[in-house]
């Protein structure tokens, strides 16, 4: 079972990323625009209120649609399901569901996708 500050720990790990002080969040700058590779998921706790902040699951940003698929097929118990993410290349993750291996895999995956070719390369 992973925890937010094993996500802070293997992010900060890694070259360029800093964590969010106002909301959880990973996020790198990238030709100077801040990237997010990890944030707290915003939940739709009531249909007509405003989303609220739940960071017992993760959004974390995959390569593709395929590979979203790819993980959700495999691991269908880590994962949440939300139509504002349709179409869009990240997993919903459940933080306390999830292992700490699996957690850092993702969270380096998720890095390699805005980090700049030549960073990534080296790591």
């Amino acid at each position: 079972m992973a925890t937010l500050d094993d996500v802070r720990n293997i992010g900060l790990k890694l070259p360029g990323v800093t964590c969010s002080e106002d909301r959880f969040g990973l996020t790198m700058i990238v030709k100077g625009k801040a990237k997010g590779i990890v944030w707290s998921w915003s939940e739709r706790v009531h249909p007509k209120k405003p989303k609220v902040i739940n960071d017992s699951v993760l959004a974390i940003v995959v390569r593709n649609l395929t590979e979203k698929d790819i993980l959700y097929d495999s691991y269908p118990e880590l994962f949440v399901t939300d139509p504002h993410y349709n179409g869009f290349p990240a997993v919903l993750v459940r933080i306390e569901a999830i292992g700490v291996e699996l957690l850092e895999d993702l969270i380096v995956e998720a890095w390699r996708t805005k980090a700049p070719p030549n960073v990534a390369r080296e790591n």
